[in-house]
């Protein structure tokens, strides 16, 4: 659907959700191995030419800053194992129309990489972490890297990143008796902890077998910290139900796509490393950007896409906690 403001046309999706959002994923590669991410022997990565140059996602998101996109997030893979990602950064913060630009991080090289990325206009950085014991990480994410995690996130904090996102995948059995630990992480901190439920999203480790915590369980978990007080959303939040402990420095937040979906107010395409957009996380539909750029497509036509993928984006998703079957489309190439 399309509307016209300010003399721009814009992408309103047929259950009049005005898109805003583009999350980009620009590899496809990681530099771990998440048990609910990737299969216990990896997955076939793409080829080289297969992937989208920076040149290619700059072109695609100044069509999409034109169609009234104003927040993107940088996702892999992980983001910050691509070579020249500091620059392309920097490349993309200053692109005309573009407000708000985020990265989602797995956390291992962003102490190293912190001066770079700031210096490169981000401000506001997620780190995915789903437990605080370095064993249990390792068996998590197949590295021995929890303390480069938390050097980077307090290196992060010391910069002046705000918020620092920290994100975690609560799993039954696996790390759900540590969601204490991590909210208290808030109390002294002005860290914003998610709670994410867990989502089936294409094939994982098959050695460990997986189950989702409703967030209700996790809100019942952390009644003892506290009082937990509703914070109002703003016009930059995603789909997280935020709140604080009373007297607390940080925040925590729930995000719940299985038993209380967001999709009614989801605002999001996604642009995959391999160059499809993707109109739902959750469903296997894309509309292919990469073959017609590469053909000589003009803006124009990439622009008419942008708006068919609006066009058939889902009033909802129909992933439920009693799926059977997974989604076919690895996590690592749609970027969450």
């Amino acid at each position: 659907m399309k509307k016209m403001e300010n003399n721009h046309m814009q992408l309103i999706d047929p259950y009049n959700r005005h898109l805003k959002y583009l999350r980009i994923s620009i590899t496809d590669r990681c530099n771990l191995r998440c048990v609910y991410c990737m299969p216990g022997g990896g997955i076939s990565k793409l080829r080289h030419e297969d992937i989208l140059t920076y040149e290619e996602i700059l072109r695609l998101t100044g069509i999409a800053a034109d169609l009234g996109i104003d927040k993107i997030r940088l996702t892999g893979g992980e983001p910050l194992i691509r070579k020249g990602i500091c620059d392309f950064i920097a490349r993309i913060t200053a692109l005309a129309g573009i407000k708000d630009v985020s990265l989602t991080t797995n956390g291992i090289f962003l102490m190293e990489k912190l001066e770079k990325i700031k210096s490169a206009g981000m401000k506001r950085i997620n780190i995915s972490l789903d437990s605080l014991k370095r064993d249990r990480y390792k068996k998590i994410t197949g590295l021995d890297g929890l303390e480069n995690v938390l050097a980077g996130i307090e290196g992060a904090r010391q910069s002046g990143f705000y918020p620092v996102k920290i994100n975690m995948v609560v799993m039954e059995g696996l790390n759900d008796d540590e969601v204490l630990d991590f909210a208290r992480l808030s109390l002294d901190h002005p860290y914003h902890v998610r709670f994410i439920e867990y989502m089936p999203i294409g094939t994982t480790n098959t050695d460990v077998l997986l189950h989702h915590v409703p967030s209700s369980s996790i809100k019942a978990k952390l009644a003892g910290l506290g009082r937990m007080v509703p914070i109002e959303k703003d016009t930059n939040d995603g789909p997280a139900e935020r709140f604080r402990f009373e007297g607390a420095a940080g925040e925590i937040g729930f995000i719940s796509p299985l038993t209380h979906h967001f999709c009614p107010t989801c605002n999001r395409l996604r642009l995959t490393s391999s160059g499809y957009l993707r109109p739902c996380l959750l469903s296997d539909q894309e509309e292919d950007l990469r073959g017609p750029m590469r053909s000589g497509a003009s803006d124009r036509d990439l622009r008419d896409i942008f708006f068919k993928a609006a066009f058939n984006k889902p009033c909802t998703h129909h992933l439920t906690a009693e799926s059977s079957t997974p989604l076919s489309t690895q996590m690592s190439t749609i970027g969450g």
